[in-house]
């Protein structure tokens, strides 16, 4: 069984960590961890019965796969630090960063690696994260189905071309904020009218939660299930001729654009 090693112990690690542990798909003894915090490390390895690493060295001595869990900023001190250690072992490195191409990564590291990026979302902290993966031509199928395998556990994982990467990086990765404040709306909403907060956000998020739903199992097109609730002259309707007037498809339109737009200048 391979040996699956997180550079980084925070929020996104941790995520992961829990939803391959829950599923079971690699054994614990053979998942590492290190940080450049031991505390957190340790943390981490006590919350899922895994190993925390007290080096880079030593975790990288271990590893089959190397999943960088850093932040973008750290790569380009990091990789080159350890790129002849990771040369010599020669894992297969994921990296969880958002804005650092396959390219950007190989540079750094100056040797021929076998290179995955993957973009997950928060929403992996409940295994209902959306993912995608692309890699360079150093990747077996073998590897990519090792991917899928550990990014499955935390949700679902698509292959895509890198270059839909800073699209995806908005509707999977900021689009969760987006909803969020969708949700609280509603229940905000509710309670202008009279609801308790408590009672409105768990009415409101099962409904955005069963709604989703609805639309990944059926073939029918999202206005097909609007008008399924749209009764002539109904309450509906009026909500939904509201949210129209006040501009609210521009409005999302508009949030991703500039999502979009932001992330090509990081």
């Amino acid at each position: 069984m391979a040996n699956l090693c997180f550079v980084g112990a925070g929020n996104m690690a941790n995520a992961i960590i829990k939803g391959v542990t829950a599923s079971k798909v690699i054994p614990n003894e053979n998942i590492f961890v290190f940080d450049i915090f031991q505390e957190k490390a340790e943390q981490t390895a006590k919350n899922y019965n895994i190993n925390a690493c007290s080096s880079a060295d030593e975790l990288i001595e271990k590893a089959d796969i190397v999943i960088l869990a850093i932040k973008p900023n750290v790569f380009p001190e990091f990789l080159p630090q350890n790129a002849e250690k990771l040369k010599n072992k020669n894992p297969l490195i994921i990296s969880i960063a958002a804005g650092k191409t396959i390219d950007f990564i190989s540079n750094l590291l100056g040797y021929n690696a076998h290179l995955v990026r993957v973009m997950p979302n928060v929403n992996a902290k409940v295994s209902a994260a959306m993912c995608a993966y692309c890699c360079n031509d150093n990747v077996s199928d073998a590897q990519k189905a090792e991917v899928e395998k550990i990014f499955n556990a935390t949700g679902k994982i698509i292959p895509l071309e890198e270059k839909y990467f800073p699209v995806f990086g908005v509707i999977a990765g900021c689009a969760p904020a987006y909803a969020y404040m969708f949700i609280d709306s509603l229940a905000r909403a509710a309670v202008k009218n009279g609801m308790n907060k408590k009672i409105a956000l768990e009415i409101a998020a099962q409904t955005v939660l069963g709604s989703a739903k609805l639309i990944l199992e059926s073939d029918e097109h999202p206005w097909e299930l609007v008008d399924q609730v749209c009764s002539p002259g109904g309450t509906t309707i009026e909500g939904v001729t509201s949210l129209q007037a006040d501009g609210f498809e521009a409005a999302v339109t508009n949030a991703v654009d500039a999502a979009v737009e932001k992330d090509s200048r990081i």
